[in-house]
């Protein structure tokens, strides 16, 4: 597979449907790969059949992942700050270690079931938490938990 030339037809097909055609890199193994600014700054992924890819240690920074298909893809340790993943299916993709600050992570069904380390549930809790405080009250074991986050002092504990 030659994936400058996949990219490159992707974005032909990203600008038009009747020319170049949608990336299938599906099963493909693209770790370690520099995708930062939307890949190779020649194309994005968005739409991007990307299932069962590997990911792994891949820089997605600024990547527009939206609406891709990342189901069972491996973005362990991946960098994906800044990403936009919206409307992205995750499901039983890999998310251990990622680094998602400043990403966009989809809130619909597809956004679910995937794997994280506690790192990253510790913030995406402490995120939740922080927009609920009206609705819930975490107890005392929870809040210690969450105010363990990497960017505490960065931000208020809660």
């Amino acid at each position: 597979m030659n994936l400058k030339k996949t990219l490159a037809n992707h974005k032909k097909w990203l600008q038009n449907p009747t020319t170049g055609a949608k990336a299938n890199l599906s099963g493909a193994d693209l770790s370690w790969a520099n995708l930062s600014g939307a890949n190779l700054h020649e194309a994005d992924l968005s739409r991007a059949n990307l299932s069962g890819a590997d990911l792994s240690e891949t820089n997605l920074r600024r990547a527009d992942l939206s609406r891709a298909n990342l189901s069972g893809a491996d973005l362990s340790e991946t960098d994906l700050r800044r990403a936009d993943l919206h409307e992205a299916d995750l499901s039983g993709a890999d998310l251990s270690g990622a680094d998602l600050d400043f990403s966009c992570l989809p809130l619909w069904c597809g956004g679910l079931k995937f794997k994280l380390d506690e790192q990253l549930a510790k913030q995406i809790m402490y995120h939740a938490l922080s927009l609920c405080h009206e609705h819930v009250t975490p107890d005392a074991a929870l809040r210690r938990w969450v105010n363990t986050f990497h960017h505490v002092g960065e931000v208020p504990k809660l």
